[in-house]
């Protein structure tokens, strides 16, 4: 049985501290890590989530983003056994597949890509103004002198 620690993430990344959290707790009931996948910090409020979905195209994988919940899917065709020839070895797993993600709030899915047998989906963290810190200025109830002018 593997264990992976997932403590020094909780404070490197912003956004993903419940998706950490949920991958904690999974981490122990026996599920599939297939397609294996990275998370990737590629800016200050942005991230990369790279899921390695080799003999897939791009009409074969589906991505809905719903609440905070990411979801990517994959199913082969039916027509991938009609090849010419007779496999010997089948070493590149083509079965059906789904992830799901849970996004952190405000976390918003920008843009997917498909290259090289990886597919990235890029994710960026965007604050409402009405949520963001703002500065509040300190003022002073000091007295104001007031000069009189002798006439």
């Amino acid at each position: 049985m593997r264990t992976f620690d997932l403590t020094p993430f909780y404070r490197s990344t912003v956004g993903f501290d419940r998706l950490f959290s949920l991958l904690d707790q999974a981490n122990g009931d026996g599920s599939s890590g297939y397609p294996p996948y990275n998370i990737e910090r590629t800016g200050e409020n942005n991230f990369r989530i790279s899921v390695a979905v080799s003999g897939f195209s791009q009409n074969e994988i589906s991505i809905v983003a719903k609440e905070n919940t990411l979801t990517i899917k994959g199913e082969k065709a039916a027509n991938e056994n009609s090849q010419s020839g007779e496999v010997l070895y089948r070493g590149i797993a083509s079965r059906a597949f789904e992830r799901q993600f849970q996004l952190a709030d405000f976390v918003q899915v920008k843009n997917a890509s498909l290259e090289n047998g990886l597919l990235h989906v890029d994710l960026v963290r965007e604050i409402p103004e009405a949520k963001k810190p703002r500065q509040i200025p300190i003022t002073t109830s000091a007295p104001q002198v007031t000069e009189q002018v002798a006439a």
